[in-house]
């Protein structure tokens, strides 16, 4: 459970989008997304990394998905 709650409803014009970008993709806005939205400028800058290793060729795409679950099972993450 986190111990800060997210927001559901888009207060800046990038939470807007951020929230329809996500429904687009996944269906739903995911939890995360609910937390970065309270903080503009950690929404920006996390939507920043994210298109920036969407954008990443070097490494083949099978190979990071790969990796990003490996982190994630080593940390805990549930994502």
């Amino acid at each position: 459970m986190a111990r800060i709650g997210g927001t559901d409803r888009g207060d800046s014009p990038l939470a807007r989008l951020a929230f329809w970008i996500s429904r687009r993709r996944h269906g739903k806005v995911v939890g995360p997304l609910k937390l970065y939205a309270r903080h503009s400028a950690v929404l920006y800058g996390t939507g920043q990394m994210d298109m920036a290793l969407r954008r990443a060729r070097r490494v083949p795409v099978n190979l990071r998905e790969l990796a990003v679950l490996r982190v994630s099972m080593q940390i805990g993450c549930p994502f």
